[in-house]
């Protein structure tokens, strides 16, 4: 569906994206994952045609965004970063006007218009000002317009930026919702939120796209299947930090507590190892409590990618067709 092919978008003498190569299939739910300032504004701008790449080629559906994105525009669907909404419009008016800026006629908007209001969630404020509304309110509106012409590529800038914990699950049902019904780009530095909504990542540093797959594709190609695990077994100090690191193959083991015989520690692994860690402190008759994640094998490799450690100087996998 998607094809970007030896893209850079040049500001002057300086590079925003470089080279960029990658494929996205109908259907998909892909993360764009980066840190800040790695470009990935600048390639969802490139890709809904709001600016032209200085050198390379996209295509949309066969359609050449160089020749021809006015027509591209008709099937995609763009949420920003900060959502293009006018105030003194109400909400219901307001995605109205986005249909009809669309090219859709009257008729198609008004009964498009229940659908998005209500899979936005947007019942109970479709006749309120956008002044009024809340962050999440307008990030809501802000996915309506972006969805009220049926697009089969919808683009969402952290869409779930500035929101509260409970804001957050919703969007991200919200999400899992559309995804079944476009093909759906999420460019978040936020790994939760891939954790949770993605079914492929696209990992861009530095403008270039530095690793690309599922998570378990990535772990298992960077030793990132693991992260830090936080235990707690009811049991002697000595007895649990020798049981933990041999269950884990010597991983660092570190005692963060020892209260009224409940060990609290953190279990260090490039492994997912939590299936031996319960196997063997169960097996050994101890009291397994608790056994969670603190940092996930994705977050290991994102870091390690913010320190410019090898993951950002490996050269991209073969792009999916």
């Amino acid at each position: 569906m998607i094809s970007v092919d030896h893209v850079s978008k040049y500001y002057g003498s300086h590079a925003a994206v470089r080279d960029l190569q990658f494929r996205i299939d109908e259907g998909e739910c892909i993360g764009f994952l980066g840190l800040n300032g790695a470009g990935k504004s600048t390639t969802l701008r490139l890709l809904s045609c709001l600016i032209m790449p200085t050198s390379g080629r996209i295509t949309i559906r066969g359609h050449d965004a160089g020749v021809n994105p006015h027509e591209i525009r008709h099937f995609v669907g763009f949420l920003p970063d900060s959502p293009p909404l006018y105030e003194e419009m109400t909400v219901a008016s307001y995605l109205r006007f986005a249909g009809r800026l669309r090219a859709m006629a009257d008729s198609d908007v008004g009964r498009r218009l229940p659908d998005v209001i209500d899979i936005c969630g947007l019942d109970e404020v479709s006749d309120t000002p956008i002044a009024e509304l809340s962050h999440g309110f307008r990030q809501r509106v802000g996915i309506g317009q972006a969805i009220i012409h049926e697009p089969a590529l919808l683009i969402l800038d952290e869409p779930t930026q500035g929101l509260d914990p409970v804001q957050i699950v919703e969007m991200r049902s919200m999400i899992r919702r559309l995804a079944g019904q476009h093909t759906i780009l999420l460019s978040t530095h936020m790994l939760a939120e891939i954790e949770a909504t993605c079914d492929r990542i696209l990992m861009l540093h530095e403008g270039r796209i530095t690793a690309e797959g599922t998570e378990a594709e990535l772990a298992t190609r960077y030793g990132g299947a693991g992260g830090t695990l936080e235990v707690e077994v009811r049991g002697a100090a000595e007895q649990v930090v020798a049981l933990l690191t041999d269950a884990t193959d010597g991983a660092p083991v570190k005692i963060l507590s020892d209260s009224g015989g409940i060990i609290r520690a953190h279990v260090d692994s490039e492994a997912d190892v939590r299936e031996a860690l319960a196997r063997a402190v169960i097996e050994a008759g101890l009291g397994l409590i608790e056994l969670r994640r603190v940092t996930s094998g994705l977050e290991s490799i994102f870091v390690r990618m913010s320190r410019n450690e090898d993951i950002a100087a490996t050269p991209p996998q073969e792009v999916h067709e």
